[in-house]
């Protein structure tokens, strides 16, 4: 059983979705990064200054003691963090998009090249080598 687990967890397969896996959970951070850092700071801008992070619906306010400890946290709906990650989505499946057009393109251009003619049979060549003899 050991056996087969290390021949399956060895197919090419295998190894290809691990890496895929890693470079999707880079990727990731890269993404978020620049929708957070870059991109959410324009759209704040040019809508007016709004930080879409802080948009929420409170549901109950946070309640703190004397001393101004909080004792029960506030419960808020955070709308504006869900806003950020469908903002986030688009420009993943646009980047996406790209890439795989990009691919597509670049993949039509090499099928487009014209085949070599397939090499003749060994009845064409026979044929070819008896026409030739005739000849002489």
């Amino acid at each position: 059983m050991l056996k087969e687990f290390k021949a399956f967890i060895m197919t090419g397969n295998v190894v290809d979705l691990a890496i895929a896996v890693i470079l999707a959970g880079a990727i990731s951070g890269v993404v978020k990064g620049f929708v957070n850092l870059v991109m959410m700071p324009l759209i704040g801008h040019f809508s007016g200054g709004m930080d879409f992070a802080s948009l929420k619906v409170v549901l109950s306010e946070a309640v703190t003691d004397a001393e101004g400890v909080v004792t029960v946290p506030e419960n808020a709906i955070m709308y504006g963090s869900w806003i950020n990650t469908i903002i986030n989505l688009i420009i993943v499946g646009f980047v996406l998009f790209m890439i795989v057009k990009a691919y597509n393109k670049a993949k039509k251009k090499e099928e487009e090249k014209p085949a070599a003619p397939p090499a003749p049979t060994k009845e064409e060549v026979l044929l070819g080598e008896i026409r030739d003899l005739l000849k002489k």
